[in-house]
């Protein structure tokens, strides 16, 4: 890897990191990762073309063309002249928790912990002077935990950072220091409020040391007031003598339920009992099969390219498929690897990640292998790790509603089975067409939707529903299941007509090719949502 830098004339404005981007750093990647960044910090991972053009201080012509290469890999959605983070994007924070393995191996003992305590817990890996959530097992209650999966906050505002601290080297402090002198209020941590009243840098230095001898930490109210949380390391017990941290689980309360001295003295050996489980769970995983790696992005990219010529950025979009080189039982891989792995010539592997290991993407390892960082999270999950069904699909039906031109609805199954609840729904411009209110609720014997959820003989057969005015007169309606990552069907969505427009002919020859398509893109963002996030059905 280049060591020097290059300082880029200002002749049109560049993003910092771009500013001393080593020489062979592509541009277009480091940009493209600004912009994915920006949409991360905004309110709903929403923002205008304007606005990322003014945040970046990237020309608009180039903020068009890096949110056109996003939209075509699925990575945002464009509406008009807003951009938005879209399900698929996840795949790249997808294959950082894949790689890291610890989701997979850790994240059931975290969810027993929480029905046992009734307690918010979650698991964190440090990143570098901050605490990333991994995994969370948040309660539903009135007063309840808002961080989402991917949220960075400031380690010395956490329980787990004194604990990940004890690790630090002088470089770190030294760079943890250097943000606190810069960043007192803690804005450049957007999931946490700002800092009222600094304390002093040895506070946290005693914590830390407090932390390496008691062997757990606690968090009194250090975020804000009435949020209290105990953290103990979750070693890796494979290579006794590093006795490295793998990350670290805490228990999260608030001070109506639990004081932090309470949390220690009630809670502390049952946390404690459930680290040693998720040790042992570390120490005797089997290692990983790796799986298929997708050696066809090289080809897409090339055909997006002479698709959409100047509009497609097919550096951007190479760089960032390097990142889903990576998964479970390829944690490591060394540039030839990464070559084979995306399908890239090894020259444009290279480049790509001398410039995501400047984006502290990705690090270099002295056996010549890169590992992905948890800053890879920082590219969109965690707003998306909060998405639902419901919002999964809306973009969905509504291109469905306007290829059709009819209304098109998502359904859930009620509780007592007896039911059904619409979720989601697009609108037709018509003058008579179907209406119904999100929330409703109908028979579900006698909907399309209905028939597709409870899955009579002849429905699962055909894999459809055609319910011809037995709701209502003057209602046709057809439908098809939506299926989860495991393949059980848990929703169904439909496209409801009048009579006089379509025969029961016609919706099956117009109607469920296009029906069924929007399922499989639904399905296709479901899987990619819900691989290490729970995505709410409602």
């Amino acid at each position: 890897m280049p060591a020097h830098t290059t300082h880029v004339p200002p002749a049109e404005a560049v993003t910092p990191t771009e500013a001393v981007a080593p020489a062979e750093a592509v541009a277009p990647l480091l940009r493209g990762i600004a912009v994915l960044r920006r949409l991360t910090e905004a309110p709903d991972g929403t923002l205008s073309l304007s606005a990322l053009e003014k945040t970046t201080g990237l020309a608009r012509s180039t903020v068009d063309r890096l949110t056109a290469t996003l939209a075509r890999m699925g990575y945002v959605r464009l509406d008009g002249r807003d951009v938005t983070l879209a399900p698929r994007l996840m795949e790249l924070g997808n294959a950082y928790l894949a790689a890291l393995r610890l989701p997979a191996l850790l994240s059931a003992r975290a969810d027993a912990l929480a029905d046992e305590l009734d307690e918010s817990v979650s698991l964190a890996v440090g990143d570098r002077d901050g605490v990333r959530f991994i995994h969370q097992a948040t309660r539903r209650r009135a007063m309840s935990l808002s961080f989402r999966i991917g949220d960075l906050l400031p380690a010395e505002r956490t329980a787990p950072g004194p604990l990940f601290a004890t690790q630090w080297t002088d470089p770190d402090w030294h760079r943890w220091r250097s943000r606190r002198a810069a960043d007192p209020a803690d804005r450049t941590f957007p999931a946490v409020p700002p800092r009222q009243h600094p304390t002093p840098d040895d506070d946290f230095v005693l914590r830390t040391s407090t932390a390496a001898s008691d062997g757990y930490a606690l968090d009194d109210q250090l975020i804000e007031p009435g949020l209290v949380a105990l953290s103990v390391p979750v070693r890796d017990l494979r290579d006794p003598g590093t006795g490295r941290l793998a990350c670290v689980a805490s228990v999260v309360s608030h001070t109506s339920r639990h004081t932090a001295p309470d949390l220690r003295t009630t809670l502390l050996p049952r946390l404690r009992a459930a680290v040693t489980a998720m040790e042992t769970d570390l120490r005797t995983a089997a290692p990983p099969a790796p799986g298929p790696p997708r050696t066809d992005l090289a080809t897409w990219t090339g055909a997006s390219k002479q698709e959409l010529g100047r509009e497609f950025v097919e550096s951007l979009a190479r760089g960032l498929t390097v990142l889903t080189a990576f998964g479970e039982g390829r944690s490591a891989l060394t540039l030839t690897q990464v070559a084979k792995a995306t399908g890239l010539a090894r020259a444009t592997a290279r480049r790509a990640l001398i410039t995501l290991t400047h984006a502290d993407l990705v690090t270099p390892a002295p056996d010549a292998t890169f590992t992905l960082t948890p800053q890879v999270l920082s590219l969109g999950f965690p707003p998306l790790s909060r998405t639902s069904l419901p919002e999964i699909a809306q973009p969905h039906l509504t291109a469905l509603a306007d290829r059709v031109h009819e209304s098109t609805s998502l359904a859930v199954l009620s509780d007592s089975g007896e039911e059904i609840q619409y979720t989601a729904r697009a609108s037709a411009p018509h003058v008579l067409s179907a209406r119904v209110t999100l929330g409703t609720r109908l028979p579900a014997h006698a909907t399309a939707l209905g028939r597709v959820l409870l899955a009579h003989p002849e429905v699962r057969a055909r894999g459809y529903a055609l319910v011809d005015e037995e709701l209502e007169a003057g209602l046709r309606a057809i439908a098809v299941p939506v299926h989860d990552r495991t393949g059980r069907v848990t929703a169904a969505i439909n496209v409801a007509t009048h009579p006089a427009r379509r025969t029961p002919t016609a919706c099956e020859t117009e109607l469920l090719p296009e029906l069924s398509r929007t399922a499989t893109a639904i399905e296709a963002d479901l899987r990619v949502a819900g691989r290490f996030v729970h995505v709410p059905p409602t």
